[in-house]
């Protein structure tokens, strides 16, 4: 029987100043890490050799210039730069930004020929990658214009999922980009990634409300009552389990979210506060909708502790394997879809 090959595994490197390279040395200096995937770090082997000696690590890097190069059984580093890059951790520098884009970019373009299975991302600052070829304000953003698809900002754990409706957009703008189509839009994303990507035959949705107690029945703005209450009926007539909306102020804090296979939030910190109060640094923010598979850790670059050696690699190794198993069950998923006879026998 033909042995398997594991699962190619991109790693985007982040912002070289803050916490990126710590956390993916952490994680990939345990050798049974290897067990799982082929880890390709799309950087230069002079950077990481830099990392390397910086943090006194043992790991062994395997440079290479092309994706045709890689090693199973080895931590490859992919040359997408040759020059030396003079590191200042915790300091925000544009030019250090633009390193992380083309990582981000060769690591994009290399998932979407499918030389790698998955990517990975490490944090990136979203000041500094902007220029005028880079306009995005964050790697979901980007990967939904390269890669087919409609993408949602996902964030998971195994017992609590969040997604939202709007992401990294002002405050003020939230009312008016919140219309019944992209509901239905992001809602049928969610339900699609929970079948797909977590195998959950029947997911149950909960929907939070836009507005404080979603609205009060029109006391405290209209938006529920004239957007997405009549949505969500829309919604459920064609049998999606998909329920609310519900009061956000105590829909965490009474653990109601436990009762839900995923929740979808209006707005970026209506979702993420409570979900990186429940779950901060075991969570992994994940892209769904898209045709490729991508996560990355639940935090930043976090400057402040940048080259201490005090970084938690939790939520990134938690991205590692995250990746690998939603790949799996997507395969999975679409070779059962494309031949029927393939299907699990059904419990009795």
């Amino acid at each position: 029987m033909k042995k398997e090959n594991k699962i190619k595994l991109g790693i985007s490197i982040g912002d070289l100043n803050g916490i990126g390279s710590e956390i993916i040395i952490k994680t990939f200096e345990d050798n049974r890490m290897l067990e799982f995937c082929t880890p390709v770090i799309f950087a230069s082997i002079k950077t990481m050799s830099f990392f390397k000696k910086h943090f006194k690590s043992n790991i062994n890097f395997h440079g290479i210039n092309h994706t045709d190069q890689i090693v199973e059984g080895k931590v490859n580093v992919l040359n997408v730069w040759k020059e030396n890059v003079i590191i200042k951790f915790g300091e925000e520098n544009v030019k250090i930004g633009q390193y992380s884009v083309k990582s981000l970019e060769k690591a994009t373009e290399a998932l979407k020929t499918e030389a790698i299975d998955v990517l990975v991302t490490a944090p990136i600052h979203k000041h500094n990658i902007q220029s005028e070829s880079f306009k995005f304000p964050g790697h979901t953003n980007y990967l939904a214009e390269k890669l087919g698809g409609e993408s949602l900002m996902f964030m998971v754990t195994e017992n609590l999922k969040v997604g939202l409706l709007t992401d990294h957009v002002p405050v003020k703008d939230v009312p008016k980009q919140i219309t019944s189509e992209l509901i239905i839009k992001k809602i049928d994303t969610v339900y699609n990634s929970l079948v797909k990507d977590f195998r959950i035959s029947k997911p149950k949705i909960a929907v939070l409300g836009i507005n404080p107690h979603a609205g009060d029945n029109g006391v405290i703005g209209n938006e529920d009552d004239n957007v997405l209450k009549p949505t969500l009926e829309k919604i459920r007539e064609n049998k999606k389990l998909v329920y609310g909306p519900y009061s956000a102020d105590s829909f965490f804090g009474s653990g109601n979210y436990k009762n839900f296979d995923a929740v979808i939030a209006a707005y970026h910190d209506q979702g993420l506060i409570p979900f990186k109060t429940i779950a901060f640094g075991h969570g992994v923010n994940y892209t769904a909708g898209l045709n490729r598979v991508r996560t990355s850790p639940d935090h930043g670059t976090a400057f402040e502790i940048a080259g201490k050696g005090e970084a938690d690699n939790g939520s990134f190794k938690e991205a590692v394997f995250s990746a690998i198993q939603i790949f799996k069950n997507r395969t999975e998923f679409e070779t059962i879809s494309s031949n029927p006879l393939k299907q699990r026998p059904k419990k009795i």
